[in-house]
């Protein structure tokens, strides 16, 4: 079993990378050492998410959690970081992740997820192979994370594997699939020790309001429209986001390296019946009328290139490190509402800009 005590994790104040940043320095993870949050707060970058973990691991001569402002394209500062806290492992979130923004504006995916994927390998592997000589043999390990979007779309059965060939579809999904392969690459040409997985779709605690269930929750608290793309029949697999956490960390300790593991929920769901779904639960949990919400529903156009179905085969990661989700989707699903019904603080700083100034006042920002 591998074990590190200093981990660089990239976007740790995004949704996923904070939710990990979470579950290492209060779960169950056994992690007793040292993180290192690199993140350029772009729009959905929340540093605010991480607050109590600031004031409780951020302190003294020598924290658990240092937050660095900064963006993995800057050569000069990821070489600094990895000096001065000798990283031995990358757990490596930073990415533009949404689809629409993709498709408006596609330059940012292409430079921070491929060209920032490109300079931190970059950098990890000189800083190592400085370090230790001989990566084969270096106890360091580069862990990416990445989607099942890069797969391309699924009929009506079928389901991706690891051995699935690429075929992305958005600006989004053909940047992610350019970084998976320079991952590979740097594993099979400099010898980097990497292992990869590919997740399915997140859901919980911290996502950013943007996204369909967060979204639709808050829509549904203030009777505005719940927009459906198409004839809302798409499909998802939907995870919730500590048990992706707890599969990467088993990866990360138990993976053989070079390898890539599918994360999947195994949970399929049309969006409209997702829809459906927290609109019961908001109704249960706020006294609204069912009735009332489901009149909010708004079919609009379509997105261009939007995937049909995704669903993946998780076998490998169950049979050969033995995990299994933990938490079945109504459960998930109805914690995710109470979260939000419960944390209107952070909503309403996302929503006035606030959230970006967090750091300024009241962290101590390198």
């Amino acid at each position: 079993m591998r074990t590190f005590r200093n981990i660089l994790i990239t976007g740790g104040a995004g949704f996923i990378g904070s939710n990990m940043i979470r579950y290492l320095l209060t779960g169950d993870s056994g992690f007793t050492g040292r993180i290192i949050n690199v993140d350029a707060l772009t729009y959905a970058g929340n540093a605010e998410s991480l607050a109590d973990i600031a004031e409780h691991f951020g302190g003294g001569s020598t924290p658990r959690y240092v937050f660095i402002q900064a963006d993995i394209r800057n050569r000069q500062n990821l070489e600094r970081i990895f000096n001065e806290y000798q990283i031995d492992a990358v757990i490596h979130f930073a990415a533009e992740s949404h689809v629409d923004r993709s498709i408006v504006g596609p330059e940012s995916f292409v430079t921070t997820n491929v060209l920032g994927t490109y300079t931190l390998l970059e950098v990890a592997r000189q800083y190592w192979q400085d370090r230790f000589g001989t990566l084969a043999e270096a106890p360091v390990l580069f862990h990416h994370i990445s989607t099942d979007e890069v797969y391309g779309s699924l009929g009506a059965t079928g389901y991706f594997t690891e051995d699935t060939p690429y075929d992305p579809r958005s600006p989004y999904s053909a940047s992610k699939a350019a970084s998976d392969h320079l991952v590979m690459a740097y594993h099979h040409t400099y010898g980097l020790p990497v292992t990869l997985t590919n997740c399915s779709n997140n859901y919980g605690p911290y996502q950013f309001p943007e996204k369909l269930i967060p979204l639709m929750i808050l829509n549904m608290l203030e009777n505005k429209a719940l927009p459906v793309y198409g004839d809302g029949k798409n499909i998802r697999d939907w995870l919730y986001v500590e048990d992706h956490n707890r599969a990467v960390w088993l990866v990360m300790r138990e993976g053989r390296v070079g390898e890539k593991y599918n994360i999947g929920g195994e949970n399929e769901w049309e969006n409209i019946q997702l829809v459906h779904a927290l609109i019961d639960i908001v109704a249960e949990e706020t006294g609204k009328r069912a009735e009332d919400l489901r009149r909010l529903i708004t079919f609009v156009k379509d997105r261009p290139g939007h995937d049909r179905r995704y669903a993946i085969d998780c076998s490998k990661i169950k049979k050969e490190l033995g995990w299994r989700q933990s938490v079945n989707f109504p459960e998930g699903l109805r914690h995710t509402v109470r979260w939000y019904l419960t944390h209107q603080s952070w909503i309403q700083h996302v929503r006035s800009g606030e959230y970006r100034h967090w750091i300024e006042k009241n962290y101590s920002n390198r």
